[in-house]
């Protein structure tokens, strides 16, 4: 465990309750990532395994068919983590010094231990989180938040028909908007409910973005802009590549992150994103690999549901739960290798985690906090 982690085990629940202070340990923490990342360009060896957040997919099973995604179809099809793996990969999680847990799929809200998954990362002291569909949020939101689930995010496509042609389902978005109601009539503000929206060809519109914005006003819900990818395996572009961008779409991709900025500027505490990270979107959608920002996924641990363990979404496999425990697996020279290979962008150099990449990156925050951007 470094010593970064050991002093946020310890101090994390005292600085919380001083929103200052935790800020400014915040602040602190982000210079120093700033720091290695400068110095890392000359000196490779100094980026080393420092794993703080664990995603992991629970299951692969789905009860929608997205037109851009492989889950429930040919990725792991039938995979599902049983709970005593994930038990023990929560318990090694939380002895490595690991700060926060993503549980998703797939669909989350179908595996059966799911509300035993949550009461026991929230047992152990780890930030915990639920990333879903809502289509039956609804229905299990009682027991979720008896298990102590406080965040949830949910995947969001465009609003209304919009939304049920790409789930290809019918009457999907009357049942999500109708989950969403009901947590925050049963518990407020108690539950942080976020919407993953995702920009890709079909919603690239300023229309389709107020849409999106209006609804996550009606329910007070935070917003990050998640984009199309072209790397993750357990993504698809739609037939002949529909849901993905082409040269000619950049003044709706400008125009719909100048929409963004002018209504982040009015009310900041909507969108969870910086107006660094937003003013980078057009470049990563356009430039997509040509896009040379170092990776932090050093700092990341995803697992499978077939209990593939790796450095992130995409790529550096670093074995598999079903057998050797993540206390075996972490830390080893393949995952030390795996993490110089993924800051110096050895990979298929995809847009994940592109807030704190250009956070931790001075070049580019300082070219992306210009108003205009050439």
């Amino acid at each position: 465990m470094s010593i970064r982690s050991h002093l946020r085990t310890a101090l994390a629940d005292t600085l919380k309750r001083h929103p200052r202070l935790w800020q400014g340990a915040r602040a602190i923490d982000e210079q120093i990532e700033r720091t290695r990342f400068s110095a890392a360009r000359a000196l490779p060896v100094l980026i080393r395994p420092e794993p703080r957040r664990l995603h992991i997919a629970i299951t692969a099973h789905c009860n929608q068919r997205c037109v851009g995604c492989r889950y429930g179809r040919d990725f792991m099809p039938g995979s599902q983590l049983p709970w005593p793996i994930v038990r023990d990969l929560l318990d090694d999680a939380r002895e490595i010094g690991m700060w926060d847990v993503r549980l998703y799929g797939g669909e989350p809200l179908l595996h059966p231990d799911l509300p035993k998954m949550v009461e026991h990362t929230v047992g152990l002291g780890l930030e915990c989180y639920v990333t879903t569909n809502a289509i039956r949020l609804g229905e299990q939101i009682d027991t979720l938040y008896a298990a102590g689930l406080r965040r949830v995010t949910i995947g969001f496509y465009g609003v209304g028909d919009a939304y049920d042609q790409y789930a290809q389902r019918k009457g999907r978005f009357a049942r999500v908007e109708a989950s969403i109601a009901r947590v925050r009539e049963r518990y407020g503000s108690a539950v942080s409910l976020r919407i993953n929206w995702l920009l890709m060809r079909p919603t690239c519109s300023v229309e389709a973005f107020d849409a999106m914005l209006a609804f996550a006003e009606k329910y007070d819900l935070t917003v990050r802009t998640d984009l199309i990818h072209y790397s993750l395996p357990y993504f698809d572009e739609g037939p002949d590549r529909c849901l993905q961008f082409r040269p000619e779409d950049e003044p709706a991709i400008r125009a719909v992150v100048g929409e963004m900025l002018r209504r982040r500027a009015e009310n900041p505490a909507r969108f969870t994103q910086t107006v660094e990270a937003m003013r980078s979107m057009p470049d990563w959608l356009l430039k997509g690999p040509d896009m040379r920002v170092p990776c932090d996924n050093y700092q990341m641990i995803w697992v499978g549901a077939d209990g593939t363990v790796k450095l992130c979404y995409v790529t550096f496999r670093l074995g598999n739960l079903h057998e050797q425990r993540l206390s075996e697996i972490v830390f080893t020279e393949t995952h030390r290798q795996a993490a110089r290979d993924a800051f110096q962008l050895n990979c298929p150099n995809c847009h994940c985690e592109l807030d704190t990449r250009i956070a931790k990156h001075a070049p580019s925050l300082k070219r992306y906090r210009q108003p205009e951007i050439s």
